[in-house]
């Protein structure tokens, strides 16, 4: 079952060069409660993302700042996609191994 959501994307403090989404809380609220004990490293959950026209494997990993889910989004997906820090995308999210 896909999540759908709309978020802005942010990139960490200087000289932070890595650019994320969070998930809104109530869908991490939902994956959190579907994934406990479930979860691998640093309590991440592998997904596939597509925003827009492109579609990636990744994971989601929990932040106690945000109080949610986090997503990377790399390099190659914001020039696909012509976003950047600042932007909102309509994110489809599959949690992978979780149907």
């Amino acid at each position: 079952m896909p999540y759908e959501f709309t978020a802005r994307v942010w990139k960490t403090p200087p000289p932070g060069v890595w650019h994320f989404l969070t998930v809104p809380p109530d869908l991490a609220d939902e994956i959190d409660e579907r994934t406990t004990g479930l979860q691998g490293g640093f309590g991440s959950v592998k997904v596939e993302v597509t925003i827009g026209a492109t579609t990636w494997s990744t994971s989601i990993f929990p932040s106690k700042e945000a109080a949610s889910f986090i997503l990377p989004v790399k390099q190659a997906v914001r020039r696909a996609e012509d976003c950047e820090a600042g932007t909102d995308v309509v994110v489809s999210l599959v949690l992978v191994g979780f149907e």
